[in-house]
């Protein structure tokens, strides 16, 4: 079994990057991110108050939160339903951040990614892999790019989804949640202890899987 731990800001590729790779690698992909959206999810659902953290701590035991793959896919199930297309808006996007602040949140959640590590060959992103998830990884990875390169991205991906988007609100939405995601009291975005940074600016997503594919043959 091996590890991939892949972490950097949002919009940095990370989730394009960790999937092409885990396919060329036959390995299993988890989108640590997308659990946490789910539960975000789910307090929004609930109207949980998302400024008040015991009421996220009493809330978050309830939700039953699966990774699923289907049609080579993986799916993101919340207490059942499929809800991969409704947690990538920005509204989750600011919710999670929040929740996603709370240790009992972070707690949960990670003991469910660390199970799948143990049992399989993966390829994990998020904010805290290397530090907290995976910290005995043999390949971390830190991921960055501008927050101009990442807004576009981010707002390219929604128009072919076929989604309204705006640059500018996407660009701010993205500096305050690198903010929120660097600042926090736990588990907060920093860049692991042995990690190899790649800066994805100037670099296509088939280099930068080139790039880490490399680094895990290298082992």
């Amino acid at each position: 079994m091996i590890s991939v731990a892949i972490d950097g800001p949002a919009g940095a590729g990370k989730s394009t990057v960790a999937k092409e790779v885990a396919r060329k690698k036959g390995f299993i992909y988890v989108d640590t991110g997308a659990m946490y959206r789910a539960m975000a999810l789910y307090m929004l659902r609930e109207g949980v108050d998302l400024d008040k953290p015991d009421a996220i701590v009493e809330a978050c035991v309830r939700p039953k939160i699966d990774i699923r793959y289907e049609g080579g896919e993986q799916c993101v199930y919340l207490n059942g339903e499929n809800v991969t297309g409704l947690i990538r808006t920005g509204e989750v996007s600011r919710a999670a951040s929040k929740s996603s602040a709370v240790r009992q949140v972070r707690e949960r959640l990670v003991a469910m990614q660390q199970e799948i590590a143990r049992e399989n060959s993966v390829v994990m992103d998020g904010r805290d892999i290397g530090t907290k998830v995976l910290p005995d990884a043999p390949v971390k990875i830190y991921l960055t790019a501008s927050a101009e390169v990442r807004a576009k991205r981010r707002y390219e991906e929604n128009l072919a989804k076929g989604m309204e988007a705006d640059l500018k609100q996407i660009e701010e939405e993205i500096r305050l949640r690198d903010e929120q995601d660097m600042t926090r009291k736990e588990s907060p975005l920093t860049k692991a202890e042995g990690a190899v940074e790649i800066d994805t600016d100037q670099m296509t997503a088939k280099e930068v899987s080139e790039e880490i594919i490399r680094l895990i043959d290298a082992q």
